[in-house]
């Protein structure tokens, strides 16, 4: 087994080994692991204060900064309330100082009663309740022994649970499914009890012994499943739903939230009530000591059961699943299912043990297609085909970070940062003078080094605070505000951001000079000196403007050598061009855009709306003939001085559709990132991560609409892309879209 040793973060604890029902599709009693009848009823005191003792060991040795116990059985309200309390006395002595505990318990419901409730009250452990449904569905297996239903004493509890003095303790009901109750009825009658939050569980099953399908169907527990999902939906979503949570989240590219789904790794080991440590309870269904270790609390400790080889093998990710499962699309949502409902006792047609799919396959196939059809309309990100919607998140990533450093700076930046951050927040009530300020592609690099200073300590705040001003001042400009602002020179040069360039303020004097609006331009006053900036162009005198590109049918962007957080591209950015020079290159510039216009109409025209800056870059060296984008905002490109508009018209193209999916994975999660597949690219001799696949992808649709040469190697990535399990629904979505633009070329 390969990777790190993953610690426990949960521990469930048999605190009593028997049951005052006789439900039928129990694992515990019902299924092949019969060591309960050898098991002491209720766990001893030594065993309670070793596994106390172990958990903390353990918590300490990897800085666990909390973990979960869950009080289990049998029926863990049997164990009765004394010896309840003396498992929560020991556990919260042991953790205190240690890690945060977080206590649970599973329960019938049978025996809760005020007593119990305040006790849990007092150490605040978390009470979840099973319950089938209504009345019908619950009897059908939650019986007593003696045939009588357990229905009403569970309602009791579960009002009794939602008292106002209890209701902070309620965990949620928890719902074994079977496919022979009506799926809406079932869901109703729990939703009416106003649960926090609901868990639908198939029930344990294997190859050997497979689940029942009352019907024949084999999606029968999909289709249970996904009639409550449509009256869960249909009615708001009133509570969570733990399965279909994991589901959604795993369909947008975030984590499994539950252990029957996903690729997590387990973190989870069960105490016995005689001390016995133990792998996942459910292993009890597979075969007569499936869940066994040889460890127990007394003579082991949890990092030796971590590094248990049944225990490895399901930490292992991809790995971790059969091959079949690791070739399929929705192996992230699913992950191979929970790990006992793979067993299958002979070799066959698949291998023995647990490299097999789930016994439950095809319905959560079903399941996870049955949902993401449902949902993709409101889960695909509007950035993803929307560029006003892109340019909107992007700005909003960019004033999120402007948050961020005033947060990180927690005072440090004296009067004049709360000075300037007052007069933003001024600026931002008046008018959209920090939109545009936003929407500047180098506000975000100086903004990711102010952070970055910021939470490293560095003694350089009060800089911080004397460049915020600057953008502040370009804030207030933008926003026609007629209001001074105190701005930092360098060396006898000042620069606005997004306002016409930068100029002198008199070299020698202080260090300040005053920015204020003008009629149809600014005002800098360095002590007794006054510039004036009336317009944009170079015959203004000594003020430097940003040239712009705007002729000959180009777009008006902006072709910026002046900004001193330009240099953020894999070549450096040119010291600055001469005016000829300049007019030479934006020339050719505006020759290339023809050539694209002409060539690829659709692409120009998105490239016009969201690119805002040009900046020259000096001659890249051999093989680096790229328009590179890097980290700046969003409208950004490094282009070569150097070229003819035929060789800078596919720079462009190149460099804008990379421009693209970087920013849509800067809002938007395309893809996963935590799983370790490689998948084959034409264009390399190696795999490559999915990240890369899709990049190059993208790239090539793109350049194979101006030449296509590159269209054989799009569509063969595209094909490649087709199957992958990293790419969410937004990447699914993008996909499609980018194979609608292969079909068109």
């Amino acid at each position: 087994m390969t990777g790190p040793l993953v610690p426990f973060r949960e521990i469930v604890l048999k605190v009593h080994s028997r049951c005052d029902l006789a439900c039928d599709h129990c694992y515990i009693y019902e299924h092949a692991d019969q060591s309960w009848r050898t098991r002491p009823k209720a766990i001893s005191d030594e065993a309670m204060t070793r596994t106390a003792l172990r958990l903390a060991e353990h918590a300490k040795a990897h800085t666990l900064p909390s973990v979960s116990v869950i009080l289990h059985g049998g029926e863990p309200l049997l164990a009765g309330p004394a010896r309840l309390r003396r498992v929560c006395e020991e556990l919260t002595a042991a953790l205190d100082g240690v890690a945060d505990l977080d206590l649970r318990i599973h329960t019938n419901g049978l025996q809760l009663s005020p007593r119990y409730l305040d006790l849990f009250d007092e150490f605040g452990v978390r009470v979840g309740i099973s319950l089938d449904g209504d009345r019908a569905a619950n009897d059908r297996h939650r019986r007593f022994a003696d045939g009588r239903t357990s229905h009403p004493l569970v309602l009791k509890a579960v009002e009794l649970l939602r008292q106002d003095r209890y209701r902070h303790l309620d965990l949620g009901l928890l719902c074994t499914i079977d496919a022979a109750n009506d799926p809406v009825t079932v869901y109703d009658a729990l939703a009416a009890l106003e649960p926090p939050r609901i868990d639908f569980l198939l029930p344990h099953a294997t190859w050997e012994e497979p689940p029942p399908r009352p019907d024949g169907s084999p999606t029968a527990y999909a289709d249970w499943l996904l009639a409550v999902f449509d009256r869960w939906d249909a009615g708001g979503r009133p509570m969570p739903v733990r399965l279909f949570d994991s589901v959604l989240s795993t369909l947008t590219g975030g984590p499994s939230l539950t252990e029957s789904l996903g690729l997590a790794p387990t973190d989870l080991v069960v105490v016995e009530t005689d001390g016995t440590l133990e792998q996942v309870d459910s292993l009890k269904s597979a075969y007569e000591g499936a869940a066994a270790t040889g460890f127990d609390v007394f003579t082991h400790t949890l990092d030796e059961v971590a590094a248990h080889p049944g225990v490895r093998t399901r930490q292992l990710g991809l790995a971790g699943v059969s091959e079949e499962c690791r070739r399929c699309p929705v192996v992230r949502s699913c992950g191979g299912g929970l790990y006992t409902h793979r067993y299958r006792s002979r070799p066959g047609a698949s291998p023995g043990g647990f490299d097999n799919p789930s016994v439950y396959c095809a319905d959560l196939t079903a399941l996870i297609g049955g949902i993401e059809s449902r949902t993709r309309a409101e889960t695909v990100p509007a950035a993803v085909h929307r560029p006003g919607e892109l340019l909107d998140a992007q700005h909003e990533l960019t004033r999120s970070m402007l948050a961020e450093l005033h947060a990180a700076l927690d005072g440090r930046g004296g009067e004049s940062w709360q000075e300037a951050w007052e007069l933003a927040n001024a600026v931002e009530r008046t008018s959209d003078g920090l939109d545009t300020l936003f929407a500047h592609p180098y506000t975000r690099t100086w903004l990711a080094g102010a952070i970055a200073a910021a939470h490293d300590g560095r003694p350089d705040a009060p800089d911080l605070a004397r460049q915020v001003r600057g953008y502040v001042a370009a804030a207030v400009l933008r926003g026609g505000l007629d209001t001074p602002v105190r701005v930092h020179h360098h060396d006898g040069v000042l620069v606005l951001p997004t306002t016409p360039g930068r100029g002198p303020a008199a070299r020698g004097a202080a260090r300040e000079a005053a920015v204020r609006r003008a009629e149809k331009g600014f005002v800098v006053r360095t002590g007794a000196t006054e510039l004036r900036v009336v317009r944009a162009d170079e015959t203004a005198g000594p003020w430097r403007p940003v040239r712009r590109l705007g002729r000959d049918g180009a777009p008006d962007l902006a072709l910026d050598d002046i900004d001193p957080y330009r240099d953020t591209f894999d070549a450096p950015a040119h010291p600055g061009l001469g005016r000829e020079e300049a007019a030479d290159w934006s020339g050719r510039l505006a020759a290339a855009w023809a050539l694209l216009r002409d060539a690829v109409p659709d692409q120009a025209a998105s490239a016009a709306v969201t690119l805002s800056t040009l900046t020259p870059l000096c001659a890249p060296s051999a093989g680096e003939s790229r328009a590179r984008g890097a980290g700046h905002g969003y409208g950004a490109l490094g282009v070569p001085v150097a070229g003819t508009p035929g060789t800078l018209a596919p720079l462009l193209l190149r460099g804008f559709r990379r421009a693209t999916l970087r920013a849509l994975t800067e809002v938007t999660d395309l893809y996963a990132l935590d799983g370790a597949w490689l998948r084959p690219a034409p264009w390399r001799e190696r795999p490559v991560p999915v990240s890369e696949l899709l990049a190059g992808a993208h790239e090539r649709v793109g350049l194979a609409a101006y030449d296509r040469r590159h269209l054989d190697h799009a569509l063969r990535a595209l094909d490649t892309l087709q199957d992958a399990a990293e790419l969410t629904v937004g990447g699914k979505s993008l996909l499609t879209t980018l194979r609608a633009e292969a079909d068109r070329v």
